[in-house]
């Protein structure tokens, strides 16, 4: 091992020592400081700094090629119901492209090829609890569900369908030069959907499809168990294909005989030209009443198999012909465009009010999607006009050395306490004015293995309990939801906060979200600019959660009110 790893195992073992201390209770500094106030010694202190803080509500945002997608109703009491729904282009798998099948001279052959089944299949985010041997000798896998939200099991009606609106790539109205965005609300997509259903597996249970509950449909739910699938081998015998928890679907085959095998000559031979032939798939979900269920779904992994036979056409020596049916596959991937359409109902009357009131707050609304952001001044008002505020000012002038800094957003347990309510695991915080992290995001390089939501650990962000410990794992086993209530998030800012004071920085105005995962800081547009807000991060807008925190203003008790809290030490 040389040098250069060394040193690394021992920068990681500090951070990680830093990071444990930093979890105590910082209330605790420089009580045991000999010499009280006198300025004779250098005194480790605390004090707070004034935050003003604001709600803002966001109008519809753009949603395409997201790296994750909902799909599903989500109620959460303190907000509303999000539907979810979703279109995706489909992608030729290379070993598919330019397909030619037997159909092209019916005479050469004694049949046309036969469509036996389609499947589409998208795995689920899921992490295997246990492996088991039951009495037969069979080995039963069990597995724990990521990132569903709502009821568990709870059902809606699903139903996939050909879309007939084509996502292009580039946007004509910058010259081809940028992206083209597609927002939440874009009814064209769904209005330009064909009307027939491709889901269509019968609602009683057959040899290979089990569907008598509507499983499939009529009834559809994100099902953790294991995928056992049975086949029939050469010689007939049933032959077990087990695969991790997904969504597996048995599609029209009499469409994708049309659409595939039969194709006009042409359509087939890249996937250019493919995309505008057949330009996707439409997932549509419908309540049943009471459905409350959503997942995030890593779409991009699915695939779409048409498993057909055709003629295999032999000459002996002897110059006769036979012909055997020959069982193969088409592949296309669930790649290409993408958007995610999600749209608001019910939402709840505080949350409007608060959300479209322009006040200094008292609760600040944070919710993915269409939903809401909160905006932070640090250190309140600038009272005598010159640019920088007054605690700001005047903290300039101490020469303090800060050791630390950091905001902390008490949750209103009151708002969220309905048990149907998921706290969302993590927050962001950012520098709305140039779009862009603070600089101990940068910093903070500490990571989390095998779980990198976790990361940046220091610079925190994450849910956590009344003794300040991380929620964000504290999963249910089944349903691998959060369910313990939090209290708190707190988000340390020392390094921007160093700067301001000793470097001049500009006092830049913050912005508050919620996030699926810290590890992703692009940001995606907002259809209507507000003010200079053009942009919001874009693991705020696939997120589907929201919470309510305590925010600024004198209302609140002092105990849970939004505040600038700086540990330094005074030189004497």
């Amino acid at each position: 091992m040389n040098l250069q790893t060394y040193v690394k195992q021992i920068i990681t073992i500090l951070i990680m020592v830093m990071f444990i201390s930093c979890d105590k209770d910082f209330n605790e500094i420089g009580t045991d400081i000999v010499g009280g106030d006198n300025d004779h010694y250098l005194l480790d202190k605390t004090t707070e700094f004034s935050v003003m803080a604001y709600n803002q509500k966001l109008g519809p945002v753009a949603m395409n090629n997201l790296p994750i997608n909902p799909l599903g109703i989500y109620t959460n009491p303190a907000f509303g119901t999000t539907t979810a729904n979703f279109v995706t282009q489909l992608e030729v798998a290379s070993t598919s492209l330019n397909r030619t099948f037997n159909n092209v001279d019916p005479t050469l052959y004694q049949t046309l090829p036969i469509v036996d089944s389609v499947i589409l299949n998208i795995p689920y985010f899921s992490k295997l609890k246990t492996t088991t041997t039951n009495s037969s000798g069979e080995i039963v896998k069990t597995y724990q569900l990521d990132s569903i939200y709502g009821t568990a099991n709870s059902k809606f009606r699903l139903s996939i369908h050909e879309s007939n609106y084509f996502l292009r790539n580039l946007d004509p109205e910058t010259q081809f030069t940028e992206q083209q965005a597609f927002y939440n609300d874009n009814q064209n997509i769904e209005n330009n959907i064909n009307s027939a259903r491709l889901n269509n597996a019968p609602l009683v249970n057959t040899e290979f499809i089990k569907n008598a509950d509507g499983r499939e449909n009529e009834q559809f739910y994100f099902n953790k168990n294991e995928r056992i699938t049975k086949t029939k081998n050469d010689e007939n015998e049933d032959v077990l294909a087990r695969s991790v928890p997904s969504m597996r679907l048995h599609l029209d085959t009499n469409f994708f005989l049309n659409k595939i095998i039969n194709a006009p000559s042409g359509q087939l031979a890249n996937n250019d030209v493919f995309k505008n032939y057949f330009r996707g798939l439409f997932f549509k979900v419908e309540s049943l009443g009471n459905t409350n269920s959503m997942a995030m779904l890593n779409f991009a992994g699915g695939t779409v198999t048409v498993y057909y036979r055709e003629d295999s056409k032999v000459t002996d020596a002897q110059g006769v012909v036979t012909y055997n049916k020959v069982d193969k596959t088409f592949l296309m991937n669930l790649s290409g465009n993408t958007v995610s359409l999600q749209s608001n109902s019910n939402e709840n009357a505080d949350y409007l009010t608060a959300t479209n009131s322009p006040a200094e707050a008292s609760r600040l609304y944070l919710k993915g999607g269409q939903g809401s952001m909160a905006i932070i001044d640090l250190f309140g008002p600038d009272t005598n006009g010159n640019g920088v505020a007054d605690e700001l000012e005047d903290l300039r002038t101490r020469g303090w050395l800060i050791n630390e800094a950091n905001l902390t957003f008490y949750i209103d347990k009151d708002k969220v306490s309905n048990p149907l309510t998921v706290e969302p695991n993590r927050i962001f915080l950012f520098d709305l004015n140039n779009r862009r992290t603070l600089i101990d995001y940068a910093f903070d390089q500490t990571t989390f293995p095998g779980y990198a939501k976790q990361n940046k650990f220091v610079h925190g962000g994450y849910i956590l309990d009344d003794e300040g410990k991380n929620l964000s794992q504290a999963k249910d086993q089944t349903t691998g939801i959060v369910t313990k209530k939090g209290t708190k998030y707190k988000i340390r800012i020392t390094d921007h906060v160093k700067n301001l004071v000793r470097k001049d920085s500009t006092n830049v105005r913050l912005g508050l979200v919620v996030t699926e995962t810290i590890g992703n800081v692009g940001f995606t547009k907002l259809k209507t600019p507000i003010g200079t807000i053009k942009t919001v991060p874009t693991m705020s807008a696939l997120n589907p959660l929201g919470t309510i925190l305590y925010g600024s203003h004198s209302s609140i008790a002092d105990d849970k009110r939004l505040k600038l809290e700086i540990y330094y030490t005074k030189p004497n």
